[in-house]
């Protein structure tokens, strides 16, 4: 019994010395990328890197925040790998400007967020219990009120919600937030409910034909259906992204069958394409 335990304390001591090499490893490459970083902004550094200000850099964040999206749903790791690469050297850019300006630093922006997963993860680091994901969930929406509760009463609601979001995803973070104080229906019935409301009212909008109250009406359909994708508990952008990419699927079937036979998309009838998109359907696309 006394060699098991020396054995498995052994094993124990390894293992830690391994995680904390790999640990110092994260560091070292960490700080060769900050001191790149710090040599492009220098003054003898890169003129195009020296030029950037913190929107543009706040630009780039958002495009390489798409493409990291796109690669998750290719599932490419090896893309995955490199553009979270991208996007990570343009969060330490950001922070290097924030440096260089007093405004903020590397080792606040880690303090600061790492505190707030504390605050905001009690059944972890305090005496709040949660035992399944929607509990961790409502605990995390109760802890952002009372956050934003605690800010000035002049402050804007939903002023953290981003502009520069899409719109499905912004509207969604929207009726989220209303949601969370209580602003909601109760039932995903009761929003099928509006749906159908919502697309009466532009059904009668295309029949005056004002322009005006047809996108209007548009316009609140589209926000009804991303406060039912809520419901059901799944991502409006995530969802229709999904849908477009299958449209294109079907569509490029279409296409290479037709240039398959010598034909041209414009020398198609659209039953030839009706019966292709059919068939590409059942084909699983």
């Amino acid at each position: 019994m006394l060699v098991k335990k020396s054995g498995q304390i052994h094993q124990i001591k390894l293992k830690t010395i391994l995680k904390m090499a790999e640990i110092s490893k994260v560091h070292q490459e960490l700080n060769k990328l900050i001191l790149l970083i710090k040599k492009l902004r220098a003054p003898d550094g890169c003129p195009w890197d020296r030029k950037q200000n913190q929107e543009d850099i706040g630009k780039y964040i958002l495009e390489e925040a798409y493409e990291v999206i796109e690669s998750l749903e290719r599932k490419d790791q090896k893309s995955t790998q490199e553009e979270l690469g991208d996007l990570l050297f343009l969060i330490l850019f950001l922070a290097d400007m924030g440096e260089e300006s007093g405004a903020f630093s590397l080792d606040k922006i880690m303090s600061g967020v790492r505190e707030k997963m504390i605050r905001r993860h009690p059944h972890i680091f305090g005496t709040v219990k949660a035992d399944s994901a929607e509990e961790v969930r409502n605990n995390w929406q109760q802890i952002k009120i009372k956050e934003r509760d605690t800010k000035a009463k002049t402050e804007n609601l939903f002023q953290d919600v981003p502009r520069s979001l899409p719109a499905l995803k912004r509207a969604q973070k929207i009726t989220a937030l209303a949601a969370a104080y209580g602003f909601d229906w109760k039932e995903s019935r009761d929003v099928m409910k509006k749906v159908r409301e919502e697309l009466n009212e532009f059904d009668v909008a295309c029949k005056n034909k004002n322009q005006d109250k047809m996108e209007e009406e548009l316009g609140d359909l589209f926000f009804t259906l991303v406060n039912l994708s809520r419901f059901i508990k799944a991502d409006a952008e995530t969802v229709l992204g999904k849908s477009t990419n299958k449209f294109m699927q079907r569509f490029n079937y279409i296409s290479d069958q037709l240039s398959a036979r010598g034909k041209s998309m414009k020398e198609a009838t659209m039953e030839e394409m009706d019966a292709l998109w059919d068939e590409a359907k059942k084909i699983g696309m």
